[in-house]
């Protein structure tokens, strides 16, 4: 347990500093750092770890991929490039590396870069309330376990889906859900009273809780299902107690797209 509560105060002082930092190139290289971690664990995880100079490649293109709004001229042809690249080491590899291996590298590369990126796309649609977006769309990864967690605890009694997630619950997908919804509404309140005196759609807030509530289930479980079909406990250890990127950022890797499409089709300032 002392070692779980450090790593994760050790976690939230590097978070605080780069949301202070938002406006800077911090946000990118923040960002960047996390896309290189996750792909090399997924990788990792799908023993695809091996293939070194196609790997190589993936992690150097979810570097680059935050900085795309400085480079956007060239991006293009870094998105060119990349595709070419890893076909290339395919014909270098063609004794050991198969196909369905390639496959999985290559999409988990344009998953992940894009799914990460949607932070950046939350934080750049809107000049004065970027960080209030980026901020909302964390919390609904991540804060949608608490509720989940004491509703499981007292009231659990179904079991979600035992095979993948033993401890999940029906009731605590249920307390989740209404306890995010909850959350967003509290965190609009805060931030449109206090903090930047705006009006926000309280009802929208409310349903875009609970919704972040059940994507990020679903990343929760899709990573893993992985974890068991590869027969791995957690994605790394960067984390002592918590596991690696991959098993704190799972559900963001859900969410993060989810809020950006939402939020460019429904207007949350009234």
């Amino acid at each position: 347990m002392k070692t779980r509560i450090i790593s994760a105060a050790a976690a939230i002082v590097i978070a605080v500093v780069v949301l202070m930092l938002h406006k800077t190139v911090a946000l990118e290289i923040a960002v960047a750092l996390l896309i290189s971690g996750m792909l090399f664990e997924l990788f990792r995880a799908c023993d695809c770890g091996k293939y070194f100079p196609t790997m190589l490649i993936c992690v150097a293109y979810g570097l680059v991929t935050p900085f795309s709004s400085y480079i956007w001229k060239a991006f293009p042809l870094i998105q060119t490039a990349f595709v070419m690249l890893i076909f290339a080491t395919y014909l270098k590899q063609y004794k050991t590396l198969k196909f369905d291996k390639l496959a999985i590298m290559l999409v988990t590369t344009i998953l992940v870069t894009a799914s990460m990126n949607s932070l950046l796309t939350l934080h750049d649609s809107s000049n004065e309330h970027g960080l209030f977006l980026l901020v909302l769309t964390l919390c609904g990864a991540w804060l949608a376990d608490s509720g989940a967690y004491f509703a499981g605890t007292f009231f659990g009694k179904h079991k979600l889906c035992p095979n993948i997630s033993p401890k999940k619950t029906v009731e605590g997908l249920i307390g989740g859900t209404l306890t995010n919804g909850i959350i967003f509404v509290g965190i609009g309140a805060v931030y449109g009273k206090l903090i930047a005196d705006v009006q926000l759609d309280y009802f929208l807030l409310f349903l875009l809780g609970m919704a972040c509530s059940i994507v990020g289930l679903l990343g929760d479980l899709s990573a893993s299902l992985v974890k068991r079909q590869y027969g791995i406990k957690d994605y790394g250890n960067i984390m002592p107690g918590h596991g690696g990127v991959m098993d704190r950022f799972d559900s963001v890797l859900f969410v993060a797209p989810f809020m950006a499409v939402m939020l460019s089709v429904f207007d949350l300032f009234v």
